[in-house]
């Protein structure tokens, strides 16, 4: 669920009109629902009653600083990839000392910089990053909590490009080689086992992978608890969102009545999955999902430019491109695209960018109203892997974000300007 929802024809996010705000901050323009980052929170908070849950938000999938300082303010954690996010966190006002430090190839840069901001725990991924951050904590005179990542080797049944539970991933240690890794990690002098970390994928929307991970994990996490005195396992995140119903009514029951419920993975389905498989284990249990808690709380819009006719079908031409939004060429991925002014006019058309990539492309034959020359566009579902992913591809500079709550609005990122984008650039004497 989400507050993007027409009023007398006019898409609004919460109580905010989403037209007036492109002709405010113009297009492209992200913008970010604080309301239904705020559901999404307590809805998966909730639907886990019972078990001693952490939750830290992936921030890979927007990393925002208003974003990342709404989580802190919710009581969230965060799960960090790298020097640059534990950077963003501490600016934001964020609790490192209860976040977790994922990510295959931490850099000794970076190691550090989490050790001296006593982060929570290193999910390590291989025994050589084992051994790095010992060196570094002996170095430093600490000890490194760790948890070792384990790849269970299950189908999560996602696209190839975000699958990560599976053997032939680059993530975690082999199943069968974790306990021989925990052994090495308590011969470490500055090293303390704190836990066990799986993580099998993304935009998951059945229980089933989720359930068999930890069905495979439990007698190992046990034996750990045992030898170790581990005192969390960290089920990972990947919770999958709707992306092709984006527009769906607000009544909670929908979700359970669309197709069965069988494609929509809702946090309550979650919880009474995976709740009587953790409740008597005596750990604290740690989630990490990302796009689940931001994806559907944020919209791109978009400005159409001209609407060109060919003979054999129709291109909206729009003022977004690949370097805004990556996840349909890279991904081949659905995103809902809708008129922030309903009208009667249709059209069957490609909704294209103007970057010189055939790639470029939102959607192919798609049917759309007030697609006309100058009507703003939303493209749904963008709130995650969105902005972050953006680049500068064909000079073009990264785009605006705003963050609304309630009936208030604010740009939480401007616009790039050409100044900013070639601040770092120099041109040699010598040329």
């Amino acid at each position: 669920m989400h507050e993007f929802k027409y009023r007398d024809h006019k898409l609004f996010c919460e109580s905010v009109d989403l037209r007036e705000l492109a002709g405010r901050h113009g297009t492209p323009c992200y913008v970010y629902s604080a309301g239904t980052i705020r559901e999404n929170y307590r809805r998966l908070a909730q639907s886990l009653e019972g078990l001693n849950v952490r939750i830290c938000y992936a921030m890979k999938a927007n990393s925002n600083l208003a974003v990342l300082r709404l989580f802190s303010k919710l009581g969230a954690s965060f799960d960090l990839v790298s020097g640059g996010e534990i950077r963003r966190v501490l600016k934001a006002g964020g609790d490192i000392g209860t976040s977790v430090f994922a990510g295959v190839g931490k850099t000794s840069e970076e190691i550090e910089l989490a050790l001296r901001n006593g982060v929570f725990s290193f999910h390590v991924e291989s025994e050589p990053e084992l051994e790095r951050i010992d060196r570094i904590a002996g170095k430093l005179k600490l000890k490194a909590p760790v948890a070792v990542r384990v790849n269970p080797d299950v189908d999560a049944g996602t696209h190839a490009k975000i699958t990560t539970g599976k053997s032939e991933n680059k993530f975690g240690i082999p199943f069968d080689r974790a306990p021989d890794v925990y052994r090495l990690a308590a011969n470490l002098k500055n090293v303390e086992i704190r836990g066990v970390q799986i993580h099998i994928g993304s935009q998951i929307t059945k229980t089933e992978p989720f359930v068999a991970a930890i069905e495979k994990m439990r007698p190992l996490v046990e034996k750990l608890k045992a030898q170790y005195g581990i005192t969390y396992f960290s089920i990972g995140g990947g919770l999958g969102i709707a992306y092709d119903e984006a527009l769906a009514s607000g009544d909670p029951a929908w979700w359970e009545r669309v197709d069965g419920g069988k494609n929509l993975l809702t946090p309550e389905r979650y919880g009474r999955a995976v709740v009587p498989l953790l409740k008597d284990l005596g750990l604290e249990i740690l989630l990490e999902p990302g796009r689940f808690m931001v994806g559907n709380a944020g919209v791109l819009l978009t400005r159409v430019e001209h609407v060109k006719r060919a003979p054999d079908r129709n291109f909206v031409v729009v003022d977004a491109a690949m370097n805004d939004l990556l996840r349909p060429a890279m991904y081949e991925a659905f995103h809902e695209i809708v008129p922030v002014a309903e009208n009667e006019a249709r059209i069957t058309a490609d909704v294209v960018g103007p970057i010189c990539e055939t790639g470029d492309c939102f959607a192919k034959r798609r049917e759309l109203t007030g697609a006309g020359e100058g009507d703003v566009l939303a493209v749904f579902s963008a709130g995650a892997y969105g902005y972050v992913m953006a680049g500068r591809y064909n000079t073009r500079p990264m785009p605006s974000e705003v963050l609304v709550d309630g009936d208030r609005a604010a740009e939480v990122t401007a616009r790039e300007t050409f100044a900013q984008m070639v601040a770092n650039e120099k041109i040699p004497d010598f040329l």
